[in-house]
């Protein structure tokens, strides 16, 4: 579901605008390619629309279609697109050694997040030594606020009034991804997260598989990143959690650090 704006209502072809948006972002979040049926299933919409919609955005070079499988993928375009909006918007590159660093100590897989509304859109995976590995995160993988461990220690730095706004627009949650993420434990996590300082999702996604979440912050203080790890479940017992978490914080204390130090 999908926030209520009443832009979209007033705003002639707003709605088309936010469609054929919505297939956009899903077809972004497929690293192997996404099906019609897939596609209309998650932007809720029949099959000939979704179907109109994705062969407009073909003809605008924005999406591809494998002609061997069907699957959409990313079209040429944006990635056009992507690499004039970097120079504003960008900061993997300031981020990567960060990530590097972060997988090399923890031997974890880590990553890099940002922001994006109300989801996280995950930017960079670098891969730990450990040879056992999770696979629930990787490039343009996109998850709700509160429900991967980016997205829950990014929405546990957000002022009260717009956690509570945020949950009235997302009263799916729960349905889609667990009664672990009812307002009232989702709550109870963000505040544990808060005064922690890090983020701990105990196989909440895909049992056994654990992350953990620390915030970047802007250099106005607003958190619009984080880095994040994750692995198999016996990777995260409480004789390992404190110093992964301290870890996990040093880096995300110095990618704010650089992040408020680049001029924009």
């Amino acid at each position: 579901m999908e926030p209520s704006n009443p832009t979209r209502r007033t705003v002639p072809g707003a709605q088309a605008i936010a469609r054929a948006a919505r297939l956009l972002r899903l077809v972004t979040a497929a690293a192997e390619g996404a099906s019609l049926q897939s596609l209309s299933t998650q932007a809720d919409l029949s099959r000939s629309t979704a179907h109109r919609l994705l062969s407009a955005l073909q003809v605008e070079g924005l999406v591809d279609q494998d002609r061997a499988t069907s699957l959409w993928m990313p079209g040429p375009e944006l990635y056009l697109m992507g690499t004039v909006a970097a120079a504003r918007y960008d900061v993997t590159e300031i981020a990567r050694d960060i990530v590097r660093s972060l997988a090399v100590k923890t031997e974890e897989s880590a990553f890099f997040s940002a922001r994006r509304a109300d989801e996280t859109v995950c930017l960079l995976r670098e891969e730990g030594s450990f040879p056992i590995r999770s696979f629930v995160l990787s490039e343009g993988v996109r998850f709700p606020l509160g429900v991967a461990s980016a997205g829950l220690a990014i929405l546990s730095f957000q002022p009260d009034h717009d956690v509570d706004a945020y949950l009235e627009r997302h009263p799916e949650l729960s349905s889609r991804w667990g009664h672990a993420h009812d307002a009232k434990p989702l709550r109870t996590r963000l505040a544990e997260t808060k005064a922690r300082g890090y983020s701990v999702n105990p196989g909440l996604i895909v049992p056994g598989s654990w992350g953990m979440g620390a915030a970047v912050f802007d250099r106005n203080g607003r958190p619009e990143w984080a880095l994040s790890l994750t692995g198999v479940e016996f990777r995260f017992g409480p004789d390992r959690l404190p110093q992964l978490g301290r870890t996990l914080l040093a880096h995300a204390h110095q990618l704010s650090s650089r992040i408020a130090g680049t001029r924009r």
